[in-house]
């Protein structure tokens, strides 16, 4: 069943075709990947689905409902979460209270509830405050729930993104080089982490950098290349594609 459909996207800047007539179907319950080469137009396809971006033109769709991806808020609220290459969280905030304002997305109660402390806020506070725990707990870093953001590790700040983007309750988790920094330890533990968010019935898509990653943890890929779809399927079809060697994999099938 597919969850996430997205047809004939495009993209210009000026005279450059960043992304170039891509489709892309994910399935609930996979882990799917995107990558390429430098300037290959992932970025920029991630940046689409997720409203970072406006696409030029394109059809988007969500568990079978439309969705428009021209405002961030607007794609979030449609159930889609994601991380960004470079950490972005509230370096002041405790964990805690990062996953807190995760959670917030998916909270009924207003600004005067809040600010009031009615009954059914504060038991909204505190069931967002169970749930932020829970997450913590789930991504491995609940031990750290005190800490300042800024003060974590780099490993750790990443698992943060995580978990924040989890407390959204969201259809599909959307990463973006979710490993990069990240030394083989810690890749090997994201790598377990992202199989068992996948495991417990989240669909994920991701763009990545480290092929070994990739071709471990992902379901199915698909390859880009200057804008263009070099290449569709699982990891061992994609791997052994004589486009994908030619343009991307240095010649070699081994990867």
């Amino acid at each position: 069943m597919s969850l996430l459909t997205v047809r004939n996207m495009s993209k210009r800047f000026g005279g450059l075709t960043a992304v170039d007539d891509v489709s892309i179907t994910l399935d609930k319950g996979e882990i799917y990947g995107l990558i390429g080469p430098n300037g290959a137009g992932k970025t920029t396809c991630f940046n689409l689905i997720t409203g970072l971006y406006p696409a030029d033109s394109g059809e988007f769709s969500i568990a079978g409902k439309p969705y428009f991806p021209k405002h961030i808020e607007k794609v979030t609220a449609a159930g889609i979460a994601r991380t960004f290459q470079n950490v972005r969280l509230f370096n002041d905030m405790s964990v805690l209270e990062n996953v807190m304002v995760g959670r917030h997305v998916r909270t009924r109660n207003g600004l005067w509830a809040a600010l009031s402390r009615n009954k059914r806020a504060r038991a909204e506070e505190r069931q967002t405050r169970e749930q932020a725990w829970h997450w913590l707990d789930y991504t491995g870093i609940a031990q750290v729930a005190h800490y300042r953001a800024c003060d974590l590790a780099y490993g750790h700040q990443r698992r943060l993104e995580i978990a924040r983007a989890l407390a959204t309750d969201p259809l599909l988790l959307a990463l973006d080089e979710p490993a990069a920094g990240m030394n083989a330890a810690e890749k090997v533990a994201l790598g377990e982490l992202l199989i068992r968010i996948r495991d417990d019935g989240k669909t994920l898509l991701m763009i990545e950098h480290d092929v070994k990653l990739v071709m471990n943890i992902c379901d199915r890929l698909t390859v880009l290349d200057y804008g263009k779809t070099l290449a569709c399927g699982t990891p061992e079809s994609v791997r052994r594609d004589p486009l994908v060697i030619a343009a991307w994999l240095g010649g070699s099938t081994h990867v």
